[in-house]
């Protein structure tokens, strides 16, 4: 997704940044860049580093080595209340005793604004994000997607230089996750905040970012745009965690890659020794055509609306995952005989032995 709007964010860099936990490694030589206005997603499972690297760029951990720069200030040795960071987490975290408009002035009150300056702020920022006529509302009265909208407004309100997010969505149910997800990207394109967002959910990170970065075991594994993540995948790992991905053993060779008789382009050939190997093919990327004489028989349907997945199992007991239009799913029930077709789009390769 392209950002639009003006930037009015700082940069922020992480160099060489480690943290360990006893004997475990959290971090392991991060680097990691944003630019002004750019919101990135960290992506990955848990225990990879993403919240690590948020909380040191929060100064809520200490790193090990490395340096942290914002605005090209190395903020290492600044207390968390002194990095003008907002910050969102999963838990609300808000006070329960205090309005929603009473919450959002909080850090105003900190940074010794005016009464009249404070309610003037908490209501515009709730009016940013969908809930001005809540402003009267204790949280126990308000539902989890206002909840987590009177803090994303009381992050805003200090109009930090970075906004940090740390699975602020995960608690909520799908549809309103959905909605806010959708709200977090209006307001950060309309007030430019340089913002790092973490989340496990893929679907999440390539809807919100402008560039996703997937971690694992301390190390970005690859950044780039969203689409390029998902078409252009860098390593096994990557193509498996971001997506759907069939694994199909595989001939590698210096014209491509032979898989069930078809010669496929590759993404990594150049990281992987000629000979067999394990091959990730994208569920969109297989052809299903109904065929009395076709090898593979239908075996289960899922309907996504528009879209449907259909699984297949070959004779030799192989079960090939593909995407169809939906409108399709009428001439695919299951059992029936159907002709699987790899479409000549590249995809990734491992080794064989590779688990």
């Amino acid at each position: 997704m392209t950002t639009t709007a003006v930037s009015t964010g700082v940069a922020v860099r992480l160099e060489g940044v480690s943290r360990r936990f006893g004997t475990v490694q959290a971090l392991d030589g991060l680097d990691l860049e944003l630019a002004p206005g750019e919101l990135v997603a960290l992506l990955g499972p848990s225990g990879c580093g993403k919240t690590t690297a948020l909380r040191i760029l929060a100064g809520l951990e200490d790193a090990d080595s490395g340096r942290i720069l914002v605005g090209g200030k190395d903020v290492a040795d600044v207390p968390v209340n002194r990095r003008d960071m907002g910050m969102v987490f999963q838990a609300y975290s808000l006070f329960p005793h205090l309005t929603a408009a009473e919450n959002v002035e909080f850090g105003l009150r900190l940074r010794r604004q005016s009464a009249a300056a404070r309610r003037r702020r908490a209501q515009e920022m709730l009016e940013l994000v969908g809930i001005g006529t809540h402003a009267s509302r204790f949280p126990q009265q308000l539902s989890g997607g206002q909840q987590q909208r009177v803090a994303l407004a009381r992050a805003l309100a200090i109009q930090p230089q970075v906004l940090l997010l740390d699975e602020p969505l995960s608690a909520l149910d799908a549809k309103v996750r959905l909605q806010l997800r959708d709200e977090i990207r209006r307001i950060q394109l309309e007030v430019g905040t340089t913002t790092l967002f973490v989340t496990h959910d893929q679907e999440e990170a390539l809807a919100l970012a402008d560039r996703v970065g997937v971690m694992r075991a301390g190390r970005l594994e690859q950044i780039g745009l969203p689409e390029d993540i998902y078409r252009n995948p860098a390593t096994p790992f990557v193509a498996e965690f971001v997506g759907l991905s069939n694994r199909f053993a595989g001939q590698l060779s210096a014209s491509g890659v032979e898989v069930f008789n078809t010669l496929l382009p590759t993404l990594n050939a150049g990281s992987v020794e000629h000979g067999p190997v394990e091959v990730l093919v994208r569920p969109e990327s297989i052809d299903l055509t109904a065929d009395p004489l076709g090898d593979g028989r239908v075996v289960a349907v899922s309907f996504l609306g528009p879209l449907a997945r259909v699984t297949v199992a070959l004779p030799d007991e192989t079960l090939v995952v593909a995407q169809v239009s939906s409108a399709r799913l009428a001439d695919l029930p299951p059992g029936t005989p159907v002709r699987v077709t790899l479409l000549p789009i590249p995809v990734v390769v491992s080794p064989s032995d590779q688990t």
